[in-house]
């Protein structure tokens, strides 16, 4: 009987992940078409949310809008004013959860156009990683893939302390990583496994790694439900926490809920203090270069790998 439910709670588990990657799919295609010059920063990231939720999913993740030099972590604040200009690599990373099943995604366009290759690099390495993953296959294999398109088709600089990550339920980065360049050894990979494999590249002027910018935290994600003192402090790990478990949330859609106000900012600079939530720093190539970035979310099946989308 116990082997039975387990059975039934995991393919229940499957087709989460699976609408979770139809619903990715659709909002891939319109966000797309809102990233040109002039747009806002707020707008884009509000849009996407919105079509995630109209789609019938909920946000994975406040999305990121990341350009040039940041590679990751940069959220909208609230009342954000920044622009789309003229010229720059874009990022965008959203994920789309249903009942906590995450299909976690992102795409790079280049409206300068100086910097086709980092679109294309990351594009191509992510589409081989996908074809070469199966069950017995290590996660360091699937990096060398990665490496190899990146560093020896395109003379580009893969970001070596970034990473795919596998997905389970609630827990966005659950352990295994899928690395963007060869590692020996690693996780052997399974029937079943969820991963999302992002490959991250720079220019060969770049260092290949990335900084945190501390000065730049928005997205957080609960780590404890301890009592703390603030009442709204309280009330935000409630909410957070009914709704979302560990998934990542932001400062952003903690003032839309609750006021923009003093109190809240107060309130999360508590639940930091205690170790309560964790900060996800904007994320900088270290020399500064250009960063480009494709990921899709994947299971892995028999002999294969089925994308969510």
């Amino acid at each position: 009987m116990d082997d039975q439910d387990t059975e039934e709670e995991r393919s229940e588990m499957i087709q989460d992940f699976i609408r979770a990657g139809e619903i990715a799919g659709k909002v891939i295609r319109e966000a797309r078409r809102l990233i040109i010059p002039g747009q806002s920063y707020l707008d884009i990231a509000e849009s996407i949310e919105k079509l995630i939720v109209d789609f019938g999913g909920s946000p994975g993740f406040p999305v990121n809008i990341s350009v040039n030099e940041i590679a990751a972590h940069d959220t909208p604040v609230y009342n954000d004013e920044r622009v789309l200009g003229e010229e720059g690599i874009v990022k965008v990373d959203f994920g789309v959860h249903v009942n906590g099943c995450v299909s976690d995604n992102a795409f790079t366009i280049d409206l300068s156009e100086d910097h086709p290759k980092l679109v294309e690099a990351t594009q191509e390495a992510l589409d081989e990683a996908i074809n070469s993953i199966r069950p017995g296959k290590t996660t360091g294999e699937i990096g060398e893939v990665i490496e190899n398109v990146i560093r020896d088709k395109y003379g580009l600089k893969p970001i070596s302390n970034l990473s795919g990550h596998m997905i389970l339920p609630y827990i966005l980065h659950a352990g295994p990583t899928i690395p963007n360049i060869s590692r020996k050894g690693g996780y052997v990979i399974q029937e079943g496994d969820v991963f999302a494999i992002e490959p991250f590249a720079t220019t060969s002027e770049g260092r290949g790694e990335v900084k945190d910018d501390l000065s730049f935290v928005e997205i957080f994600s609960l780590e404890d439900i301890r009592n703390v003192r603030l009442r709204r402090a309280r009330q935000i790990i409630v909410n957070v926490f009914q709704e979302r478990f560990t998934l990542p949330f932001c400062k952003r859609w903690l003032y839309n809920r609750f006021g923009y106000s003093l109190v809240v900012g107060m309130a999360l600079r508590e639940l930091s203090v205690r170790n309560l939530v964790v900060g996800y720093p904007r994320l900088v190539e270290e020399n500064n270069q250009p960063v480009g970035q494709a990921e899709r979310t994947v299971i892995v099946e028999h002999d294969s790998a089925r994308v969510l989308e």
